[in-house]
């Protein structure tokens, strides 16, 4: 079939193993007359029109692959590589160890940090293995005293370039260059030195603007690998900047990283192999609320996480630890533990559902619907292309409709509590840490941690993960889901759940339950034709969605699915590190492991989220359903976005943030009987600071502001109901708040 389910030519599914462990991708290199379309690393489809001849093909294919392996020896052990392997492949293929700062599989390599240099039999000088390319017969050393000597100048170089922060660095215990200084032994021989240059004081070396990264680069290394990785994605919110000693890594014209075209996705901090990016730091704040026992505590865990968390402890990648991990946070304090994948099927009742209301015409927004699940996705279509936000889904993702429930839902009127739980969310993302403070949903989650903070938690109370049983299980409510909710962890997940769901709402009976077209984890993108339903699409990466955008084609398709981080949730910024080139691969086995194996697999069969129809919502898309589960999107900058911004401060009765949004000169003009308007920023805070009346406890009849429309406009929903219209003028110059005005009809 080709990309729109037209029928073009036969193919077979081949595996293929050499006795060189050759992969795929390489075996393409050597034979380029076979059609073929890669799947995975070991499987791929090949043309033909028939058995004998696919398996002649076949035949031919890893002949000819075998015949071009090369041969060489690294310290005196022979080995064979394919053709167009670098030497770092073959030493690695050796069981020698050399170290590497700067090289990372997914990218081509920089050869910057000079560590993996080794020398060459008949050569005069070293050469970065990374960068070299293997050759036959080659005689190739790793370990002689000149090159051991060359690696620990190297690094005293480093180290005399970076602070000495270790005990207080974020990346303790996952820092490479803190590893190889350790491992040699390295001492502070020469005069320290700072990053950048006094020439140039423009470049800043520490900024925490970001609500989801902070950049420290006093202790960058230059590798190049976060530049890589933006690159990729195709935003290039960071890059470097002059030369030599002064070379420094840059944002876009040295803006606030939370000024740029960021869109919070960590892939940056998933690669910085330092401590210079990495997520914001919230695991400090959670453990001082369960240290301190004063406040109902409640988590919830992402299905991606439950699969990458025992990396962290020396656990297979792709382990299933969902009941080691429950375990886990009951032994770090919190009262509840709940299920993501449950809320994750929420979403997809909603979803689904809206997916049907606009095929029929009777919801606002356009076709086709991309799905709404991925923060750093929603932040690239506010930031780059806002005129794709009619094509939104209004359905917050899990985790915003997962706080919701647990601050606003039965849940948290069960509980009797004085005041709101504490909620935080285990996520493998570090756009969820923005997604939490978005206007009209900020407050519901109190701290969002990444996979690697919850690792840090776990080593600093001393919880041994790898040791713990696996028999924890969740509290209820919020803790049964289908396998549907656990494959939103990986590319392709929510649209197959959503299909499933949307088949039954269409009474399509024959519908397939697994529609493997999209899965996978590589970048691109994955398409399917489903029949009774049309053409959907799964995107891998936001550089591969960019690509996408770019053609006329995505606008004939039906549904697409957008994950910004390669391979969904599995490749998250905020997940494990790791240079394992088959990582995803290894991850996703897990993930479709617990689908597979599942009671039930299909969202809209999951037990609890009937009941909180029955007992709360009603069904999907009724007006409380609307309240709780659905959102608003925001063109940044724009007029929209500066009253939404200005409302949820209201709505949070905080008069210094919704003050930072005026000018010094700005004006509220209420219109109310009472009070006709007021002037100043100082004036603004001092009356919602003081003047307006606390806010409820959320469990109880709390309403906050609404836009009236998911998509456009700045008509509001008052908390009373009413819809009001505000004029807005802003500064052309600093985007600040010239005069709010709100229109009595």
């Amino acid at each position: 079939l080709d990309r729109w389910g037209r029928k073009i030519e036969k193919f077979a599914l081949v595996a293929v193993r050499t006795q060189s462990g050759l992969p795929v991708h390489s075996l393409l290199k050597v034979e380029r007359k076979i059609s073929y379309h890669a799947v995975s690393t070991d499987f791929f489809w090949i043309g033909g029109a028939g058995r004998s001849s696919m398996a002649g093909q076949c035949t031919k294919f890893a002949t000819g692959a075998l015949k071009n392996a090369i041969k060489l020896t690294i310290n005196g052990r022979n080995v064979q590589v394919p053709r167009g392997s670098t030497l770092l492949a073959a030493i690695q293929k050796s069981g020698a160890h050399i170290p590497t700062l700067c090289f990372h599989p997914e990218f081509k390599p920089r050869a910057v940090c000079r560590l993996c240099m080794v020398e060459i039999a008949g050569s005069s000088k070293p050469v970065p293995a990374c960068y070299t390319p293997a050759q036959d017969g080659l005689v190739v050393t790793t370990d002689s005293a000149d090159l051991k000597a060359y690696r620990r100048r190297d690094l005293e170089f480093l180290l005399s370039r970076h602070p000495n922060e270790c005990m207080r660095c974020e990346a303790a215990g996952n820092c490479k260059l803190q590893d190889l200084v350790q491992e040699e032994q390295i001492m502070d021989v020469w005069p320290k030195s700072s990053r950048g240059s006094p020439k140039h004081p423009e470049h800043c070396l520490h900024d925490h603007t970001s609500p989801s990264i902070f950049r420290d680069i006093d202790k960058c290394i230059n590798c190049g690998l976060c530049v890589d990785a933006c690159a990729a994605q195709r935003i290039d919110a960071i890059g470097f900047a002059e030369r030599g000693a002064g070379r420094v890594n840059v944002t876009a014209f040295d803006k606030p990283l939370a000024e740029t075209g960021c869109i919070s996705c960590g892939q940056c901090t998933l690669r910085c192999p330092v401590g210079a990016l990495i997520e914001r730091p919230d695991w400090h704040r959670v453990l001082d609320v369960l240290d301190s026992r004063s406040r109902k505590t409640v988590v919830q865990t992402a299905p991606a996480t439950r699969i990458a968390i025992g990396e962290e402890f020396g656990l297979d990648p792709g382990t299933i630890s969902t009941g080691r991990l429950v375990n886990a946070l009951r032994a770090l304090g919190f009262d509840y533990v709940t299920d993501t994948n449950f809320s994750a099927d929420l979403t997809i009742m909603e979803e689904a559902n809206e997916l049907v209301a606009r095929v029929k015409g009777e919801r606002e927004g356009k076709l086709p619907l991309f799905t709404s699940c991925c923060p750093g996705w929603i932040n690239y279509v506010e930031i780059h292309r806002p005129d794709l936000v009619p094509h939104l889904s209004t359905t917050k993702s899990p985790q915003q409709m997962h706080g919701a429930v647990l601050k606003r839902g039965p849940f948290a009127r069960a509980m009797g509590l004085s005041e709101d739980p504490y909620v935080v969310s285990i996520m493998p993302c570090t756009a969820k840490k923005d997604e939490a403070e978005r206007p009209g949903m900020s407050g519901d989650v109190d701290a969002v941690v990444t996979t690697r903070e919850l690792a840090k938690m776990l080593r600093h109370r001393n919880v041994r993960f790898a040791s713990l049983s696996a028999d924890g299980v969740f509290d209820s409510p919020c803790g049964e889901s289908s396998g549907a909710g656990a494959i939103f962890g990986a590319s392709g997940g929510v649209l197959e759940a959503a299909l499933r769901t949307a088949a039954h709402i269409l009474d399509l009976d024959n519908a397939p339950l697994e529609v493997k077209q999209v899965r996978g984890v590589k970048r691109g993108v994955k398409i399917a034709a489903i029949e009774g339903v049309g053409a959907v699409a799964a995107v891998s990466s936001i550089g591969s969605a960019v690509e996408l955008l770019q053609e006329e084609s995505w606008k004939d398709l039906l549904m697409i699915e957008v994950m910004a981080c390669p391979g969904g949730c599995l490749g998250g910024g905020g997940e494990p590190k790791s240079d394992d080139p088959d990582i995803l691969e290894k991850r996703a086995e897990g993930i479709y492991k617990i689908d597979a194996t599942a009671a039930i697999r299909r969202s809209h069969e999951n037990g609890e989220v009937q009941q909180l129809y029955d007992e709360c919502l009603e069904h999907p898309l009724s007006e409380a359903a609307e309240e709780m589960l659905h959102t608003v999107y925001l063109p940044r900058g724009s007029v929209r976005e500066k009253l939404a911004l200005f409302l949820d401060a209201v709505d949070h009765r905080d008069g210094a943030k919704a003050a930072r949004l005026f000018e010094d000169t700005g004006v509220w003009r209420m219109n109310l009987p009472n009070i006709a308007e007021i002037h100043g920023k100082q004036e603004i805070e001092n009356f919602i600071s003081t003047k307006l009346p606390p806010q409820p406890p959320r469990h109880t009849e709390w309403h906050r502001h609404r836009m009236a429309s998911p998509h456009e406009g700045t008509d509001v929903r008052m908390p009373t109901g009413q819809i009001v219209h505000f004029d807005v003028e802003l500064d052309s110059d600093t985007g600040l708040i010239r005069s709010l005005t709100r229109i009595v009809q």
